[in-house]
This record gives structure tokens, C-alpha cells and sequence, in this order.
């Protein structure tokens, strides 16, 4: 471990907090992020809900919102099962690595140590899901407690607080969300400190502008802009 090595971590670490500060606030350059977007649509989606009796395509979406979910919780489990493979061939890795003239083979310490940061940003992403995966389990059982038409028209005020308990949990179901999604997405960039300290500021700084642009300059943020 050098001192770029441990630049090149600090580096990770910066970034990752400074854009999920970013996209958490509500606007960036002047321009509102993708996930700020998507807060007002989730209320106007549970507004218009309580207009109707029939509520069998809502309970739809909120199960294919926890689908979502467990795949990429599953997916997390996985990935962790394919560190800790990757711990038990440490020699022969060592001696692939070796031969490779473009990685940066620190050593075997620091190849585990390596090893041992992935699995915790993928132990991180677990929890953030498994987490999520509940809250929206809540959110489920919230909105079965929503009112039929008629009884929130007659007390209308009840009823939209009723609402908003539904919009709040799944708004902080869906940052869960997407706080494991961004740890998964970093995770790639992490795989460049396998070849040197160089490639991996260069893959994290790749991974936030993608990050970002995704969020402030895509195609799919216009569409859900008004």
C-alpha cells in the first residue's frame, strides 16, 4: 500500500458522499436531479390512487417495487459469496497477477485487503436493500390502510395525511434503494485498484460522470420533467 493507493481511496470515498449529497439535494448547477424528480411523481402517483376504489394495478406496482428489490439483495449475497472465493484462490490469482505487465501487484496483503473493501461495499449494498426491501413491505401495508373514495371525501384532510405517510415511506424506502444501487454501480469503478491506484481514480471519476449525467442530463430526466 502506497501512498497513491491511499489518495486513490480517499478519492473513492469523497466522490461517493459528494454525489449522493448532490442528487439527495434539491438542485445541483441549476438543475433538479433525476431522484428529486421522481419524489413529486411518487406523490402524485398515491394522490391519484386515492381517487379510485379498484387498486389492483397500485399493489401491483409496489410488489414489482419490492421484486426489484430482493433481486438486487440477492445479487449482493452473491457477489459477497464471490469475494470470499476469490480470498480461498488467493495464490493463484497472485500468480496471474504476476504475469500481467499493466497491474500494479502490490502483494498479497494488499490483495486481500482489497478483496476485503469489495465485500464491505457489498455487504453495505445488502443491507441498504434488505433494508429498502422491508420499508416498502411497510409501504405496502400503509396504502391497504388508505380509505375508500367516498370516505375520504368526506374528510378529505384525514385522508391526505393518510397519503402522505404512504409517500414518505416510500420515499425513504426508495433511498435506500438507491444508496445500495450506487454502491453497486462504484463497485465497478473499485475493480480498477485491482490493476494500480491510477486506474482506480480514473474508473471512480468514469463511474460519478456517468453517475451524473444520468441524473442531471439524461434523456430519462427530461421525460419525467414537466
Amino acid at each position: 500500500m502506497t501512498t497513491l493507493d491511499f489518495i486513490a481511496l480517499a478519492l473513492f470515498f469523497f466522490l461517493w458522499t459528494t454525489f449522493s449529497w448532490v442528487t439527495s439535494g434539491k438542485r445541483f448547477l441549476q438543475r433538479t436531479s433525476l431522484t428529486r424528480a421522481m419524489i413529486e411523481k411518487r406523490r402524485e402517483w398515491m394522490t391519484n390512487a386515492l381517487k379510485r376504489d379498484l387498486r389492483m394495478i397500485d399493489t401491483q406496482i409496489l410488489a414489482g417495487l419490492q421484486n426489484g428489490t430482493a433481486f438486487f439483495a440477492s445479487t449482493s449475497i452473491f457477489a459477497i459469496g464471490g469475494c470470499f472465493a476469490l480470498l480461498g484462490a488467493t495464490q493463484q490469482v497472485e500468480a496471474v497477477f504476476k504475469d500481467l505487465s499493466f497491474v500494479t501487484y502490490a502483494g498479497r496483503g494488499a490483495f486481500e485487503l482489497k478483496v476485503v473493501g469489495l465485500t464491505a461495499l457489498f455487504g453495505y449494498s445488502f443491507f441498504k436493500f434488505g433494508w429498502s426491501y422491508r420499508l416498502f413491505n411497510y409501504c405496502t401495508i400503509l396504502f391497504g390502510g388508505l380509505p375508500m373514495t367516498k370516505d375520504a371525501e368526506a374528510d378529505m384532510e384525514a385522508a391526505q395525511r393518510r397519503v402522505e405517510r404512504v409517500v414518505q415511506m416510500n420515499i425513504i424506502a426508495a433511498g435506500h434503494f438507491n444508496a445500495g444501487l450506487r454502491a453497486l454501480f462504484l463497485s465497478i469503478g473499485y475493480l480498477g485498484w485491482f490493476i494500480g491506484p491510477t486506474m482506480f481514480m480514473a474508473s471512480t471519476v468514469f463511474i460519478i460522470v456517468i453517475l451524473i449525467r444520468r441524473q442531471f442530463f439524461s434523456r430519462a430526466r427530461l421525460a419525467i420533467l414537466d
